[in-house]
């Protein structure tokens, strides 16, 4: 009779069996010192400074949404977004967006202002991880696309069924950066080296003229486009990512500019909050999207990050896993 897997095996035969699971869905990004952040571009990325982290597992690829799908139907997981919004956590907001639903991207036919969102943003009634453009939108022929529409406690959940966690932000920029120190993209300095297109970003004038696809822009299927230095794909574009990191609007630089800062983490909970606007805390998002534009997020780059409040979900956002329980492969 066979034995189940795993079943009277030797502590070195379990764990390899273990490995080698691992090293078909997910890649050993291995443990090193590298220049995080970066002061040549948005503020929030700043300052620039010198990050060590252990080795660890992660995801070649996004989430996707065959593999939500198991996730959901083994644990009759019901995402944030399928839920009715608690009228006291929004007090004033209109009845009409009391509803279960999501943020949707919608281009323009137009030049329009960039400093209002709600020109291409839209709170989609029913619009969740199952139906990413509303409820009369399916999955079909999406199953290898990344699952969007999360929360942050959607994507945690995720990681804790799966016997895995989420990145931090440290571990997150290590690994998109494939081992290639201080280059601009995941891939080097180029955008486009030769010509080639190495993620799904925008291509054109944002939020109106995008000359890479036809129809409204989307999310395309994970591995579309060449695997980095560690081999993982959709580091950049496609979806923004979920990390476990709180968001500072500046990253925690080391006390002296000769030391290294291990395995560091963000900023506390209380200090993600924007005193601006009185908004929930806030975790920090990497990689861009298929939405970065040159004339407006070029975020399309492993030292980019954004702010997310734990509550919102978009078509943009999506996430992917790591684990640290397990050793670097013989």
């Amino acid at each position: 009779m066979q034995r189940a897997a795993g079943a009277d095996m030797h502590p070195n035969e379990a764990r390899t069996q273990r490995n080698v699971g691992l090293e078909r869905a997910m890649a050993w990004i291995p443990a090193g010192t590298f220049s995080m952040g970066s002061n040549d571009h948005y503020p929030e990325e700043a300052p620039a400074h010198r990050v060590s982290v252990d080795g660890f597992w992660m995801d070649r690829c996004p989430v996707t949404n065959a593999e939500f799908r198991r996730f959901v139907e083994s644990a009759g997981y019901v995402t944030f977004a399928e839920r009715p919004p608690d009228p006291h956590a929004y007090p004033g907001a209109l009845p009409e967006l009391l509803v279960p639903g999501s943020a949707v991207f919608f281009d323009t036919t137009r030049r329009v202002d960039l400093g209002d969102c709600t020109q291409w943003w839209q709170y989609v009634p029913g619009a969740a991880w199952n139906h990413p453009e509303g409820p009369e939108s399916t999955l079909e022929g999406r199953d290898e696309h990344p699952v969007v529409h999360v929360a942050y406690e959607d994507a945690e959940a995720y990681a804790s069924w799966a016997g895995k966690s989420l990145p931090t932000e440290a571990e997150w920029e290590r690994a998109a950066r494939g081992g290639l120190e201080g280059a601009v993209y995941a891939w080097g300095d180029a955008f486009a080296p030769d010509g080639r297109i190495m993620a799904n970003t925008w291509d054109g004038e944002f939020p109106w003229q995008n000359r890479r696809v036809a129809g409204p822009p989307r999310t395309s299927p994970v591995g579309l486009f060449p695997p980095n230095g560690f081999g993982l794909v959709d580091m950049i574009g496609n979806v923004w990512e979920w990390t476990c990191d709180w968001f500072a609007p500046k990253h925690r630089a080391p006390t002296r500019s000769c030391c290294t800062r291990t395995n560091p983490r963000g900023a506390t909970r209380s200090e993600s909050i924007d005193p601006r606007s009185g908004m929930l805390p806030r975790k920090a998002l990497k990689g861009g999207s298929f939405l970065c534009a040159p004339n407006y997020c070029t975020r399309y780059r492993p030292a980019a990050r954004i702010p997310e409040p734990i509550d919102t979900t978009t078509c943009h956002v999506g996430f992917r896993c790591v684990s640290r329980l397990s050793k670097a492969p013989a």
